[in-house]
């Protein structure tokens, strides 16, 4: 297991991506409990892209439920289909809001986001919950961002 990462501010949003998930394979390599390993990716992901927030939350009955997370706190639950983590559960796929102010429904946890991106997760194909993270700039998030942030929920085994 990795004990350190290896951050790099340098390079495109893309090459910071490749340099980290190699890092985050070595993190989750071995270790079979999803909550320490949920933890550690939010770790990773907030210390290499300094987001303003970036957590899970798990499906639990009928609910999203926060999980692991670094940032400010944040709601606790949240029903299928309500703001952008619940509509990206009842949807299943990746949802880029560029601005929350104009995502019908957004659940402003917290004044200071003002973007977000969720996107689910999967344990034998079955949807098992979402990471969500936010910007506190518009328009923060694009087809990098969801393209590496998909392989590394993809890397998750619950």
């Amino acid at each position: 297991m990795a004990e350190d990462l290896t951050i790099t501010k340098t390079g495109t949003k893309e090459e910071q991506y490749l340099s980290l998930i190699p890092q985050i394979e070595a993190l989750l390599y071995g270790e079979t409990d999803l909550i320490a390993n949920l933890a550690n990716v939010c770790a990773a992901l907030k210390e290499q892209f300094g987001w303003f927030w970036v957590g899970f939350y798990l499906i639990k009955n009928d609910e999203l439920v926060l999980g692991p997370f670094q940032g400010p706190v944040a709601c606790t639950r949240i029903k299928k289909g309500k703001g952008v983590c619940g509509a990206s559960w009842e949807k299943e796929e990746t949802i880029v809001v560029p601005n929350v102010d104009e995502f019908p429904g957004h659940i402003a946890c917290a004044s200071a986001s003002k973007s977000e991106i969720v996107l689910p997760f999967f344990s034998a194909k079955n949807i098992i919950g979402v990471l969500d993270v936010d910007s506190e700039y518009l328009a923060h998030f694009d087809e990098i961002d969801s393209k590496y942030l998909n392989q590394i929920v993809n890397l998750i085994h619950a």
